[in-house]
């Protein structure tokens, strides 16, 4: 039984359960909720610890690979300007729709309080205003940040550091990224060692909520996997509106063009499986210069996945909504900002070892708790399809985004006269 199915089937017996426990009686279901719930939060604080040294390393190979992938010609760097340029977009358009959307669902006041009450982890203090937020940005002590949970300056320390390494001899370069590497891959494992443990903690976690707060968590669920299955497709269609505006490829014309890749991509929900698929539309159908999709498509598939930022930016945002708290424009930007460097350092990270890594950063870089994360690591399964989708339809624009200055390809029968 894969680990996806074991995590889905604990949170449903998690849920089941403390809500029949609930029904029956309502004291005993909080002293089991009681008993239960520290096993949830140790699991969770099992995932936590390898969070900051996960993260600094991931941001510093992040920023070499992109500088590697940049200083091989004027292709790549246009390609990573448009990757970089879509992610930011990405991530502010779901902050805005995100905010819209929830505004329109029924928000349960009771909920809150009682998720609050339960509430037990401890979340790094987020900015509130400009100045805030300014002041904040750089850490006055690297290491004192990472001991605060202080992602946002520490990020900040990690991109300094990461750029540094660029300028410096390739050979001791190349000896701290193999080093950093190591870090992460370690890091990786002791996830995958903890995530074994996952039906265990997703149970605990669900038993103590459900039991507290009753049907209203189940219907809260409900809104999640349909605000994160919306968002994913609206990016998804915006991306035929960047193909037609800004890479000259009628909408109709794209649609076809990319729609085997697209079917590759909801069946294995993998961009890496989708490449094959994604080379073929992309030269076959859309008339791609091969210089440009057989260095564009690849670099995408390693740096660029559009939907990481935007699921980050959902999942804080109902969080938020869930727990009653009003996040401000000064905590978006911080957000997005995060969100666009951790996702291109993390593409390469398996499932859920990916969604607990990276959206741990930006949510306690926000200020809000943890916990409901290891809820929604189990039914994230379900809007994932929408996500590779998204993923795979953006890889496609951006090579036609890039390869719209590009020269076309020379037939092998061509000659020129020098």
């Amino acid at each position: 039984m894969s680990l996806t199915t074991r995590v889905l089937l604990a949170l449903i017996l998690g849920a089941a359960g403390g809500l029949l426990l609930a029904m029956w009686d309502p004291v005993v279901a909080i002293q089991a909720a009681d008993a239960v719930q520290p096993i949830g939060r140790l699991w969770l604080s099992a995932l936590q610890m390898t969070v900051v040294p996960l993260v600094v390393a991931l941001v510093v190979i992040g920023v070499n690979t992109a500088s590697n992938a940049a200083a091989s010609g004027r292709t790549a760097r246009q390609a990573m300007i448009v990757f970089i340029v879509l992610l930011t977009a990405g991530a502010a358009f779901t902050a805005v729709a995100s905010e819209f959307l929830l505004s329109l669902l029924p928000h349960d006041a009771a909920l809150a309080e009682r998720l609050q009450a339960s509430s037990t982890t401890a979340a790094a203090a987020a900015p509130t205003s400009l100045s805030d937020w300014i002041a904040s940005i750089v850490p006055s002590n690297a290491i004192n940040a990472a001991a605060q949970g202080a992602m946002l300056p520490l990020v900040v320390f990690a991109l300094f550091f990461g750029f540094a390494l660029t300028r410096i001899d390739g050979e001791r370069r190349g000896r701290m990224i193999d080093f950093l590497q190591t870090i992460a891959d370690a890091m990786i494992v002791i996830v995958r060692w903890v995530l074994w443990a996952a039906p265990l903690g997703v149970f605990a976690l669900v038993f103590a909520v459900c039991a507290r707060v009753g049907l209203s968590m189940i219907s809260a669920l409900g809104y999640y996997i349909a605000l994160q299955s919306v968002i994913y497709l609206s990016v998804t269609l915006l991306m035929y509106l960047v193909a037609a505006f800004f890479g000259n490829v009628p909408v109709r014309r794209f649609a076809a063009g990319i729609l085997p890749a697209q079917v590759v991509a909801a069946s294995t929900q993998s961009s890496l499986a989708s490449l094959p698929a994604m080379i073929e539309s992309a030269r076959s159908r859309l008339g791609y210069p091969l210089s440009v999709t057989s260095l564009v498509l690849p670099m995408a598939v390693s740096l660029f996945r559009i939907n990481s930022p935007v699921q980050y930016i959902s999942v804080i945002a109902f969080i938020a909504w869930v727990f009653g708290t009003d996040l401000s424009v000064a905590q978006y930007a911080v957000a997005v900002a995060l969100s666009v460097v951790i996702s291109m350092g993390s593409v390469g990270l398996p499932g859920q070892a990916s969604f607990m890594a990276t959206n741990m950063p930006v949510t306690q870089a926000m200020g809000l708790p943890v916990e409901p994360l290891g809820i929604l690591l189990a039914v994230d399964t379900i809007p994932d399809v929408f996500a590779t989708l998204g993923n795979v339809t953006a890889d496609l624009t951006a090579t036609g985004v890039v390869a719209k200055g590009a020269p076309p390809d020379i037939a092998p029968d061509q000659t020129t006269e020098t």
